[in-house]
């Protein structure tokens, strides 16, 4: 556990003993456990238990969400955990795409309820129960909500930290429209925050897809999702947004009257950034062989003071540049009793952006020896310039890791005609790209010999339009779409 100053004897955490190219999987799980972001020992399956330094990230990554939600016109609110049966069946494709993950409520001490109570999957039937009591004119809209919410799913797959679990941390919007027009408009600001904030803050790249009609979320009339890409060839679903059916409005009966007096149901929509799972994408993405890597904008904590020895002379140093430092960067100051090779690993592993070491030396010659993380290199530069210095390393930091990171796609994405190829593809930790007879529910059943014969998935079509030429890579009917295939966690 990493508190403000750093003391004591505690045993130095090793470093790595895989690469991330050689073995990612044992690569993610050793990070989870060294640099210490979730502990996994908790008493029920599925749950874990977030530790310090994957919270003090996911505040700010919620800050940054927060803020640029509440600027496009959402306001917050908390709703209640619990979700009564009824409303779940007041929708059907709703009710069916969910009830197999729901954790049910039956009783409350010793009393058995009349209705059973979900812990919320998801918040569709709780908002708009609210939305047919505060909707009443098209001077209520558009009507934009958002909370910050803990949800829960019994998931059946093996789960795997922060990826998937049983209870995962997000944000989710549910907003409402008089036409079908500004709802679409909705879905498009949606994708546009996803870039400004997934892509051009916390630096992960992805492609945007339309979901096949029979991968879209439960009461969705169309989702697009963000695909990121891991080193072996999985792909992570990130923020995706939603038009839902116009089928839960008429379920709730939200009506509204229009401008002529008539009475009409409200389009929706709703978003869902989940919080959980792009710290995962964070880590993976610019965690390296020697640990984290963090953008500044989400560092758990921005510089690590290091005293190469407990003197007082150096902690006293240590404590004047923290202060020099002040509200311009969060600070740790480590007066542990590790060595300094182990205490340097220690930062390393952390994925601190910016670690000051101080000796004797130093001190004399009033000069620091910085370590930048981004880009893995050591300088030594004049006390005085330490601001400064700062300053450029918030600047070009989070850039360096996003070019790091764009090429991620770079050579991934393979074009293909068969499932023969597409096997081949996949097994290498590629995208494969392919013409498709469609991605309406006559195209299902070729999905579904994918999933059998390859053990991937149609991610969607991506939304900078494609021209397909040629035939189905499984039916041989003549392409309507080109669709990417990838497995997924």
């Amino acid at each position: 556990m990493v508190k403000k100053d750093v003391k004591g004897d505690e045993k130095s955490v090793k470093g790595l003993t895989v690469s991330k190219k050689g073995n990612f999987s044992k690569w993610f799980s050793e990070i989870v456990q060294k640099a210490e972001l979730g502990d996994l020992r908790y008493n029920v399956k599925g749950f874990l238990v977030f530790q310090p330094w994957s919270v003090f990230c996911m505040e700010k990554m919620y800050s940054y969400f927060e803020k640029t939600l509440q600027r496009k016109g959402h306001e917050p609110y908390f709703f209640p955990t619990l979700i009564p049966e009824e409303n779940f069946k007041k929708e059907a494709g709703h009710v069916a795409g969910f009830t197999p993950e729901v954790f049910w409520v039956t009783h409350g001490g010793e009393t058995k309820f009349n209705e059973k109570l979900a812990l919320r999957p998801t918040s569709e039937t709780a908002f708009y129960q609210m939305f047919s009591l505060w909707i009443r004119s098209y001077n209520d809209l558009p009507f934009k909500t958002y909370q910050r919410a803990n949800v829960f799913r019994y998931e059946t797959k093996a789960t795997r930290p922060f990826l998937r679990s049983r209870e995962f941390h997000w944000i989710e919007t549910h907003c409402a429209f008089a036409s079908e027009k500004d709802a679409m408009k909705q879905v498009h600001e949606d994708m546009d925050t996803t870039k400004e904030i997934l892509h051009d803050i916390f630096g992960l790249p992805f492609i945007f897809f339309e979901r096949p009609q029979w991968d879209t979320f439960p009461g969705a009339e169309k989702t697009f999702a963000t695909d990121v890409l891991n080193p072996d060839g999985r792909v992570v679903q990130q923020p995706s947004t939603h038009f839902i059916k116009h089928d839960f409005a008429e379920a709730f009966d939200i009506k509204f009257k229009d401008k002529d007096g008539k009475d009409k149901y409200v389009y929706t929509t709703c978003y869902g950034p989940a919080m959980s799972r792009i710290f995962a994408s964070v880590v993976i993405v610019h965690g390296d062989d020697k640990g984290l890597r963090f953008p500044w904008e989400i560092a758990p904590k921005h510089v690590a003071i290091v005293p190469i020895d407990t003197s007082k002379e150096l902690v006293k140093k240590a404590e004047q540049l923290k202060e020099k430092i002040g509200d311009f960067a969060d600070v740790v100051i480590d007066t542990s009793n590790k060595t300094p090779g182990e205490k340097f690993n220690h930062w390393e592993m952390k994925g601190i952006p910016v670690r000051i070491d101080i000796g004797k030396k130093e001190m004399k010659g009033k000069k620091l020896s910085v370590f930048r993380r981004d880009l893995n290199k050591k300088e030594t530069i004049a006390e005085n310039d330490l601001m400064n210095y700062l300053e450029k390393v918030k600047k070009e930091s989070g850039k360096n890791l996003i070019n790091q990171a764009d090429d991620l796609f770079s050579n991934r994405i393979v074009n293909v005609s068969n499932i023969d190829e597409m096997n081949k593809a996949i097994a290498k930790g590629n995208i494969a790209r392919c013409g498709f007879c469609s991605i309406n529910r006559d195209g299902e059943k070729c999905a579904e010999v994918v999933e059998k014969d390859v053990g991937a998935k149609v991610r969607g079509v991506n939304l900078k339009k494609e021209t397909p030429k040629g035939m189905c890579a499984v039916c041989d009917k003549k392409a309507k779409h080109v669709v990417y295939i990838a497995k997924d966690y």
